[in-house]
């Protein structure tokens, strides 16, 4: 989508603050925000996942019969393109936003069925829970920094599973997903395999693995899987480490460097994640290398 999503727009012109915001490869985009003592009308030409993340008890939502609350931390809404709501916002609260267009649905659809739906209509739902959503965006999406390209993998994933999990379980799409059985080829998770080495300076996305590999997001995530017994995100962030360890042991490269070329663009997070995998700091693994 090269325009601005409406309701992220719409948002920045109320009370709510922007916490945090990535907009992905594809044009997908994630904003975490907070907000209080505001009252909001959204309509939008494109969808909004709205996911609670802390609070958010006494948001309500203008009904034909009142005013309507019930939402909380793990509650979600969703609002389809062109629906129309009105929220009053009476204490604060925080929430993940995904923005995606009816063109991100359809193409997942194609690519996991293989077939394209004469339309793609999804449920509006208010103040819904559903463990599945709770389980992705607590696991991926709050755990991440958004700024790391380094993470920007993670975050595709996540949201790439989000969608399908949309498109299956809330849309007039309810298709049973396909079966996926065995993993790549061997000459295409070669290929894959050696991209990934070529390119651990860069923000590897999902959609661009899948590419390489001729697949679908969909089927590419879950052979890579069978072929390798990790998720792509995984296997990316094992390399991006193992690359990291040998340049800090035997190369002459500052440590921010290294940093640059493992595809972390914060010195301090390439540190933390390094001894959260290795049990020290790059520069204590240096300090015992010489």
């Amino acid at each position: 989508m090269t325009q601005p999503y409406h309701a992220f727009e719409n948002l920045r012109q109320h009370n709510a603050v922007l916490e945090d915001n990535v907009q992905l490869g594809s044009g997908i985009q994630l904003s975490a925000w907070s907000n209080s003592l505001d009252r909001v009308t959204q309509c939008s030409n494109h969808h909004t996942l709205s996911m609670y993340v802390n609070e958010g008890y006494e948001t309500y939502q203008k009904t034909s019969a009142g005013w309507k609350n019930g939402g909380g931390p793990d509650r979600f809404c969703l609002m389809p393109e062109e629906s129309e709501t009105t929220w009053d916002i009476r204490n604060q609260f925080s929430f993940v936003h995904l923005y995606c267009t009816d063109e991100h649905l359809r193409h997942i659809a194609e690519q996991i069925w293989d077939r394209s739906p004469a339309a793609i209509q999804l449920d509006e739902k208010t103040f819904s829970e559903d463990p599945r959503i709770t389980q992705l965006y607590r696991h991926f999406l709050l755990s991440s920094d958004w700024q790391q390209q380094a993470n920007h993998l993670m975050l595709s994933t996540a949201s790439t599973l989000l969608m399908t999990h949309m498109v299956q379980n809330y849309s007039n799409v309810q298709w049973r997903l396909p079966d996926v059985r065995g993993g790549l080829a061997p000459a295409v998770l070669r290929n894959i395999q050696a991209y990934i080495e070529q390119h651990l300076s860069e923000p590897l996305t999902l959609s661009e693995l899948a590419l390489e590999a001729g697949l679908s997001e969909f089927h590419f995530a879950r052979m890579f899987k069978q072929s390798t017994q990790l998720a792509p995100h995984q296997y990316v962030m094992l390399r991006r480490m193992s690359r990291a360890e040998e340049l800090v042991k035997n190369s002459p490269l500052s440590l921010t460097d290294i940093a640059m070329a493992c595809g972390f663009s914060s010195a301090s997070h390439f540190s933390n994640r390094f001894k959260a995998t290795l049990g020290v700091t790059p520069s204590q693994l240096r300090a015992t290398s010489k």
